[in-house]
């Protein structure tokens, strides 16, 4: 079977992990440190503090914008619970908007309509990699409005020749290096700001509201503090950042492969009947490029696909579908014609970097032969 993901950890990634358990230090170290300054450098990330989860890297973006109860917090349906249960945590409403079938991302013109005087911030989320029209959104959101980058499934994308993680366009940017993305670190996330007192913000909070770079100790051993804000347990480990650095040693060439596989795909899938691929760079001006998490099309006859993909072997799947079904998040928003259309027909077939050319030309001629 040729599977949908794949979990990629490097001869270097094991070797940083028994480092850290020769060394017993296994909380937050020089590790973390390392992980936070290659990102930074070889990546582009503003200001990222390692966290242990993106839903982690989001509660927080919620917390330093001051969301709370009573505020309200526009995000599109189609993305993971974890974005709206994020939200949740505040006690603030999320408030869904619909998307473009197209891209599967954030309508900017369903954005705009659904702002009202209690919107506070806005989550738009990268899907499968494929950057959001930032621009637009920046241009509803004004100044007003705290935009959060839901960069899960982005890393290595890139919105008009620029990282995403630069913070351009957005307030903060949040990351995930959960087990089966691109770049795993087998859970974790990172949080990016352009600005420098809520990056001290964000480190404080991250654990329990205490900044351990300025701490003291008194003589008797225990910290010396005065803790003035919540603070969470939020913090990465040495041990997860450790395998982090080390599968960063190839990233970029796996990258690379990931964005040949797909832009291969594209060429072969546009005459094929029944089956359209993702637009890439809606307002980028082509200079967009999507990280290829995943590779999700659109297609006709969706249930008899998937039936004949699978009986070739070939591992496809819905991934996520819009959020707002779950009683949760209040029920079924009402109009997101885009979301309805985008339910109906969207599926993710294989796109990693661990695919063989045997196999990616195999899934190309079993899609071409029709279902």
């Amino acid at each position: 079977m040729i599977q949908l993901f794949n979990t990629h950890v490097t001869d270097e990634a094991k070797s940083n992990v028994n480092d850290v358990l020769d060394s017993t230090w296994l909380n937050e170290g020089a590790y973390v440190k390392q992980f936070e300054t290659k990102l930074k450098e070889d990546w582009g990330f503003a200001n990222p503090n390692m966290v242990n989860s993106c839903t982690s890297a989001l509660h927080l973006a919620l917390i330093c914008s001051g969301v709370g109860p009573g505020d309200e917090v526009i995000l599109p349906a189609q993305t993971f619970v974890a974005t709206g249960m994020a939200v949740l945590m505040t006690g603030a409403k999320p408030v869904f908007c619909d998307i473009d079938p197209k891209t599967g991302n954030m309508s900017p013109e369903s954005f705009g309509s659904k702002i009202t005087e209690k919107t506070k911030a806005v989550i738009p989320v990268h899907w499968g990699g494929n950057p959001c029209d930032m621009s637009r959104i920046r241009n509803y959101a004004d100044d007003k409005i705290s935009i959060i980058e839901d960069a899960a499934h982005a890393f290595g994308s890139v919105y008009q020749r620029k990282p995403i993680g630069s913070l351009e366009l957005s307030n903060f940017t949040c990351f995930s290096f959960q087990a089966i993305k691109f770049l795993t670190s087998g859970d974790g996330g990172a949080i990016c700001t352009n600005n420098e007192e809520l990056a001290e913000e964000i480190a404080r909070r991250k654990w329990f509201g205490i900044d351990r770079s300025k701490m003291t100790r008194r003589f008797e051993g225990d910290r010396n503090v005065a803790i003035q804000e919540l603070g969470f347990k939020y913090n990465m480990n040495d041990f997860v950042a450790a395998l982090g650095v080390g599968n960063l040693s190839d990233a970029k060439e796996r990258f690379q492969r990931r964005q040949t596989i797909a832009l291969f795909y594209n060429c072969q899938f546009g005459p094929v009947d029944g089956i359209d691929p993702m637009i890439v760079d809606p307002g980028g001006k082509y200079g967009t490029k999507s990280s290829y998490w995943l590779y999700t099309v659109l297609v006709e006859d969706r249930e008899n696909f998937i039936k004949m993909m699978r009986d070739k072997n070939i591992n496809v799947s819905v991934v996520d579908r819009r959020i707002d079904e779950h009683p949760v998040f209040g029920g079924l928003t009402k109009g997101l014609h885009g979301q309805r259309t985008f339910d109906k027909k969207q599926v993710s077939i294989p796109v990693h970097d661990a695919l063989t050319d045997e196999d990616y030309n195999y899934i190309i001629d079993s899609v071409k032969g029709g279902w």
